[in-house]
């Protein structure tokens, strides 16, 4: 491709919007426009990678038996309702002005709908059905680029199966074939395992890609390899220990003392001895959370115990509900259901809120004083605390999804009616699972993991180009003509060939624009070198340039690029 004749309008100047590698890289090299907040064009340059990135996807979901789909994009709202997904996904699903419509965020229960009449029997399954097809969501604060819009592309496969073993073999393949998926891609990753989430099911893992951009928070074990989603992950933390004989219950003045730091400092105590209280709203019933210290709640652990949806309380109703505001609120006295961190069990001689504001409470003891609490792993685990299979830290950091699978089990078809019969003639459900990509989250990735400060480190499975052909002074006749000929010959040899032919460019510019699109090899043409029967080669990765002879070119861009 001539770069003249083509649309890649690369900038030297960071765009104010992007702050990530990724994101600036990708608007700077001409791949993407944003149309508007989380809504990107993508444009010929970064498209050409999509379409490499979908290859590659569809050659391995071709590979374990995946057949393609096309699905519309517009779902009517009722099918939706019958899961109870509208009310999951609340703000974030995008509803069409008439309401009878929504725009799908993915697509369990059109697939659910088309298995439904048509996988009859025993003998019609497996089946493994997969599409690429843009999704909407509406996400209230979309950033990172393409890394979190309204509007992405996503691989998403299902699996239906007529037992839970079936069930089993299918989620192996997607594992099997996500991971060549990624290799194959050169992207760094790494396997967590995951809340299901709105998507509901038994079992789910996440692939991972390390970045201080990532939405996700993960724990992971260095030393043995533990890697869990925040969500859902579990360390080894000290409970809090019964201390001495147990106080009776008393009353303590504390005048504008709202957080644990506070009444530490208050009471001169260690924050161990403190029991901080949140409540909840679950079904429309306040649940009332005891936390040691400061450690936080970890809403989707609280989620899964309840069996729901929960949401913190709103201050009209904290008082409502306790008598008092944030900070001042407690266990004791308080009508409801009391869940309890599992570090607190039995502990004693603790202080919390008096449900009275500027009044907390001290020498609650678990046992005595809260007999009906329920206790529960709770907690967001820390970076330093302790893994729970060899002892070693954990290190707890930011991350970026790439993929994630998922056991749904029969959620969706018991939901939609789905159902087979088996060997026996008795009716069952389908038994599915449900498996995504974002693909533009692995362009956004791979960007994220190979780039240095001039611009992007492409490498030949991903590279729109093979090959950066730079023509210096393409005014001079011999270089024009050699330079041509260079294309012609690489171009019938099957390489992808971009061509900086621009005449009135200076030798500058041309070097600062190959640098910044970062395509593998570079081929510099000038008049010295051709005096002399020579070309410049330059390796984006290493920087390393060497001189090679006319005729031994296509020879020695061959090993580059296979190398």
């Amino acid at each position: 491709m001539k770069l003249s004749k083509n649309f890649i309008p690369t900038l030297k100047e960071v765009p104010a919007d992007a702050v990530i590698p990724s994101h600036i890289l990708m608007v700077r090299t001409g791949m993407i426009r944003m149309l508007s907040a989380g809504i990107y064009s993508f444009l010929p340059l970064g498209y050409k990678v999509l379409k490499k990135i979908i290859e590659i996807i569809r050659e391995e979901m071709d590979a374990i038996g995946g057949q393609e789909f096309h699905l519309p994009a517009l779902n009517p709202k009722e099918i939706w309702e019958q899961t109870g997904r509208v009310e999951a996904f609340g703000d974030t699903m995008f509803h069409v002005k008439n309401r009878d419509y929504v725009l799908a965020p993915t697509h369990e229960e059109i697939m659910t709908y088309h298995a439904k009449g048509t996988l009859k029997s025993y003998k019609d399954l497996p089946q493994i059905w997969y599409q690429i097809q843009t999704k909407f969501r509406n996400e209230p604060r979309p950033r990172s680029g393409v890394i979190r819009g309204r509007q992405f592309l996503m691989k998403d496969a299902y699996s239906f199966d007529s037992s839970w073993e079936g069930l089993d073999k299918s989620y192996k393949k997607h594992y099997k074939a996500y991971r060549k998926i990624f290799d194959r891609c050169g992207i760094k990753y790494f396997v967590v395992g995951a809340s299901s989430g709105a998507m509901g099911g038994n079992k789910s893992e996440e692939f991972m890609v390390r970045s201080d951009a990532g939405e996700d928070t993960v724990a992971y074990c260095e030393h043995c390899g533990y890697a869990a989603n925040v969500e859902i992950a579990q360390s080894v933390v000290e409970p809090v220990r019964r201390k001495g004989e147990s106080k009776e219950i008393y009353e303590i003045s504390t005048p504008n003392v709202k957080s644990i730091d506070e009444l530490c400092e208050f009471l001169k105590i260690d924050e161990s001895e403190t029991a901080k209280s949140r409540i909840y709203i679950f079904k429309d019933e306040p649940v009332l959370i005891l936390m040691s210290g400061n450690d936080e709640v970890n809403e989707t652990k609280l989620e899964s115990i309840l069996g729901g949806a929960v949401r913190p309380a709103h201050p009209d109703e904290l008082k409502e509900i306790t008598g008092a505001d944030a900070g001042s609120i407690g266990p004791i006295g308080f009508i409801g259901r009391i869940i309890a961190d599992l570090r607190l069990k039995d502990a004693n001689n603790l202080y919390s809120g008096a449900n009275k504001n500027d009044y907390h409470i001290g020498g609650i003891d678990m046992k005595r004083d809260v007999p009906q609490a329920e206790y529960h792993d709770l907690r967001i685990v820390q970076s330093g605390e302790k893994c729970t299979r060899c002892g070693s830290e954990l290190e707890v950091f930011k991350a970026i999804e790439l993929g994630h699978i998922f056991k749904l089990g029969t959620k969706y078809s018991e939901a939609l009616g789905a159902e087979f019969l088996d060997e026996k003639g008795n009716s069952s459900p389908i038994i599915m699972g449900s498996y995504g990509i974002g693909v533009e989250r692995v362009l956004a990735c791979y960007i994220e993991q190979n780039h240095d400060e001039k611009g992007i480190l492409w490498q030949k499975p991903l590279a729109p180009f093979d090959v950066h052909l730079l023509g210096l002074n393409m005014k001079k006749e011999p270089v024009k003509e050699t330079t041509e000929k260079i294309y012609n010959a690489l171009t019938s040899e099957g390489y992808q060939v971009l061509f900086d032919d621009r005449v009135d460019a200076q030798a500058g510019f041309k070097f600062n624009d190959a640098d910044l699109i970062g395509l593998p090899v570079q081929i510099i043409v000038g008049e010295r070198g051709l005096k002399e029967g020579t070309v410049e080669i330059k390796k984006r990765r290493t920087g390393k340039r060497f001189k090679v002879k006319l005729e031994d070119l296509n020879e020695i861009v061959g090993k580059l690029l296979n190398d």
